[in-house]
């Protein structure tokens, strides 16, 4: 295990005395080349194909997850799918917010740079009519989507802004923008997990002075995420609407192919705005 973690470290190392390269480079090297992403909640279906896409763009990637059986088969596929590629997976409580910092400082220790944190820690608690909404739900939900999503952010705030190129990304639904009845704790979490990032997006606005910021958080949204399973189990159904989760992920990776300036503080949706 020694070995294998000095034989990343001095990749990295070497991967990192050409930084600015990485960042900005054409000519068949993509932004993601070498770029360090850490993925919170790695071990879900859209977990596994953003760890899979990232790879694929020549990313090191940093994947965590609360249940280890799970994310060490996500990142065994990513690693099978792409020979050679730096896939690594840590189990982190993102409840804990000292863990969450832990997480940070040693990626940004080991790899010399952070360049991404894609937030994909999620949950869904519903009911059949507002009057029978569970206030339990929101208990639920507050953890999941708002308190991991604080976290992270506070974790990799600073590491991504040293990085000149750093993106935080949080996967959100269309429902925090137009809540039904059935979802009220659901819609009202994801919007507050969205208010957060926004302001997240405004500190690095602040942080980039007159020049812009040179590193963004922002929003994708869809409607529902869908993958092959889902669609296994249920034949039949038409899942109208839904983004398949490698869209999802090739959207991820998309982000670093546009400016901090452009897309800092967005919304960027997947599906049809409501």
């Amino acid at each position: 295990m020694k070995t294998r973690r000095n034989s990343r470290h001095m990749a990295v190392q070497k991967q990192d005395e050409e930084a600015t390269k990485m960042v900005t480079s054409t000519g068949g090297q993509g932004p993601l080349e070498g770029a360090v992403i850490a993925v919170a909640g790695a071990a879900g279906p859209a977990g596994r194909a953003t760890l899979l896409r990232l790879a694929e763009a020549g990313a090191v990637v940093v994947g965590s997850d609360s249940n280890p059986e799970r994310l060490a088969e996500a990142v065994d596929a990513a690693r099978y799918a792409h020979g050679g590629a730096t896939v690594i997976g840590e189990t982190v409580d993102l409840l804990d917010l000292d863990q969450a910092r832990e997480w940070a400082a040693r990626t940004e220790k080991e790899f010399g740079r952070v360049d991404g944190l894609v937030h994909l820690v999620g949950g869904w608690r519903g009911s059949a009519t507002f009057g029978e909404t569970d206030l339990s739900d929101w208990d639920v939900l507050h953890k999941l989507l708002i308190r991991t999503a604080q976290h992270t952010s506070l974790a990799f705030h600073e590491p991504l802004q040293r990085s000149g190129n750093g993106r935080y990304l949080l996967i959100s639904a269309a429902g925090a923008s137009k809540p039904t009845a059935g979802n009220a704790a659901y819609a009202a979490s994801k919007a507050a997990a969205e208010a957060w990032t926004l302001a997240l997006a405004d500190a690095f606005r602040k942080e980039g002075g007159e020049q812009g910021p040179n590193a963004a958080a922002a929003i994708l949204i869809v409607k529902a995420l869908v993958n092959d399973q889902m669609r296994a189990e249920r034949p039949n159904a038409k899942f109208a609407g839904f983004t398949d989760v490698t869209e999802l992920a090739e959207a991820i990776a998309g982000v670093w192919s546009r400016s901090a300036q452009e897309v800092n503080g967005k919304r960027l949706w997947l599906t049809p705005e409501p």
